[in-house]
């Protein structure tokens, strides 16, 4: 993949990112027959591989959503859902799931999945009160915090994501005559691509302070391509800005294979987290942005379980456990 040189622009690594990104990390295989996503459902980028586990979190927010003591709320998730044929027949409340909480998948793993997005909910609503008014969704998937968060007018939402995962989240949200609370800005890039020029293209500001989100994307990134991501954050951002993000510890991924959660995905709606997650070494990211003046504290989801009184407990065998949740500010110089 070739672009143009950004050398000298302090905004810009000077590093071509596909070199960082393996070459089916977000597509499918160069000669894969497989019948096209467009074809199978018209729901092009979210009804295969990574695409599919953002209509996983979907119907997982809606199964919070509809909980009598829910974490957080998500109005537009059940749509999405419904919208892909390749999900019909999930559930989208727990009243779906016939074993309910017992069910490892639809249950436990679902509620995790509610108390990361109400935990990143909080993070950037405390951002946002610092006066920061510029959040930055990376690999946004089918986010609604523009939506369904009480956002100020001013702060401007930018989602970064494949193009077809936009165009999909974008044409259900019009279905619904869904309006945003904040400006919403749609960055359709891939992260291999040059998405610091198509961010900076569409108005973000590297000069004013900014909170970003990486919810459930570093998993799936080559060690060397989270690393550049960490660094690119760091060389966009100002003092006064926040990042928020999943990671892994460095853990034999496999040894968890047989855990509970992982199997229920693979066997309930066929979905293969560990053949899609990268299993090379693992950067520490954390310590990294500490290195670069950046204060970080480092969170394991059960922590949040015990602090809201609901959620996750750890159990053993558990694919939870190597979870770390990240949460950086940079100093105000």
């Amino acid at each position: 993949m070739s672009e143009t040189s950004t050398t000298g622009d302090p905004r810009h690594p000077t590093s071509d990112p596909s070199v960082f990104f393996a070459p089916t990390e977000f597509a499918p295989a160069e000669g894969d027959t497989t019948t096209t996503a467009t074809q199978r459902t018209g729901a092009e980028g979210v009804d295969a591989g990574v695409g599919l586990t953002a209509l996983l979190v979907a119907a997982a927010r809606a199964i919070e959503t509809h909980r009598h003591d829910s974490l957080a709320r998500d109005v537009y998730a059940e749509h999405f859902v419904r919208a892909a044929p390749v999900c019909a027949d999930w559930p989208v409340s727990i009243q779906q799931v016939p074993d309910g909480d017992d069910n490892p998948l639809w249950g436990r793993f679902a509620r995790y999945f509610g108390l990361r997005t109400r935990v990143l909910d909080d993070f950037l609503h405390r951002a946002v009160g610092t006066g920061v008014r510029q959040a930055v969704l990376l690999g946004a998937g089918l986010d609604t915090r523009a939506f369904r968060l009480d956002l100020p007018s001013d702060c401007v939402v930018f989602e970064i994501d494949r193009a077809g995962v936009l165009a999909f989240k974008e044409q259900v949200l019009k279905d619904l005559s869904a309006a945003p609370k904040a400006k919403r800005v749609p960055v359709p890039v891939d992260l291999r691509a040059d998405w610091v020029t198509a961010l900076t293209s569409v108005g973000f500001d590297p000069a004013a302070p900014s909170v970003w989100l990486a919810e459930g994307l570093l998993f799936y990134l080559p060690g060397p391509a989270e690393t550049y991501l960490i660094d690119t954050v760091d060389r966009l951002t100002t003092g006064g800005s926040a990042l928020a993000f999943e990671a892994k510890l460095e853990k034999d991924l496999l040894a968890y294979r047989d855990s509970s959660i992982y199997t229920a995905t693979r066997e309930q709606i066929g979905i293969d987290l560990l053949d899609l997650f990268d299993r090379g070494p693992r950067p520490d990211s954390a310590g990294d942005l500490a290195a670069k003046g950046w204060s970080t504290s480092v969170h394991t989801p059960f922590d949040f379980t015990r602090q809201r009184g609901r959620g996750p407990l750890p159990e053993p065998n558990d694919a939870l456990e190597g979870n770390r949740w990240v949460f950086a500010h940079k100093t105000r110089s």
